[in-house]
């Protein structure tokens, strides 16, 4: 990937009611109240409050770098910020600002000919859920993803985020156990999808 993007809105949420713009860094209190609400509120099916408690520790989370790369994106409409997430060049696969194990320097970049792009810290606000936005954003990643020379997409999702991508084509790998906070542990999806290659005219 070459030089940051400009910050500009974009309609290709296709919806007159919602616009689409890149994160920046004056967003990050919006999203991480976002992020909390998100977790709690949609995630509360599949998980018990402690684990959600817990990723929020570092699991879950901002992550700057993302928002520094300009791969990081809101949707809002009437009532505020409705939804957020983002797409990567970099390793990094998950993980907040406070991760533990995240290092001081950014994550190496990926080789858009050999290495899948990451999906990256989708989150719905709880008031928003179920109207189409998720799909929307991670189509407009997707494309994204794909402008930067990325053939290949992977993710590491929630239980409750695992329908979401299973509808947009992503394939499950086997569920791993990771430990969000001391003795607590969560389960997540590692999944895949190869992006399709434009027909030729």
């Amino acid at each position: 990937m070459n030089s940051p993007l400009p910050n500009s809105k974009v309609t290709s949420i296709n919806n007159p009611t919602w616009s689409l713009r890149r994160a920046t860094i004056a967003d990050i209190p919006a999203i991480a109240r976002l992020i909390e609400a998100s977790a709690f509120e949609l995630c509360g099916k599949d998980y018990a409050r402690e684990q959600i408690h817990g990723a929020l520790q570092g699991t879950f989370g901002v992550d700057t770098q993302l928002i520094r790369d300009q791969t990081y994106w809101m949707v809002e409409g009437p009532g505020g910020l409705a939804a957020a997430g983002g797409w990567s060049f970099r390793a990094t696969l998950f993980g907040s600002d406070k991760h533990p194990e995240r290092a001081a320097e950014p994550a190496e970049r990926l080789d858009p000919a050999h290495d899948a792009a990451r999906i990256r810290a989708f989150f719905v606000a709880p008031t928003a859920a179920r109207q189409g936005l998720g799909r929307r954003l991670l189509q407009h990643c997707e494309g994204q993803a794909t402008m930067h020379g990325f053939q290949k997409l992977t993710l590491f999702a929630t239980l409750s985020g695992r329908r979401l991508y299973e509808t947009c084509g992503f394939v499950a790998d086997p569920p791993v156990d990771y430990e969000v906070a001391a003795a607590t542990w969560m389960r997540f999806v590692p999944m895949h999808k190869l992006i399709d290659k434009p027909r030729s005219a």
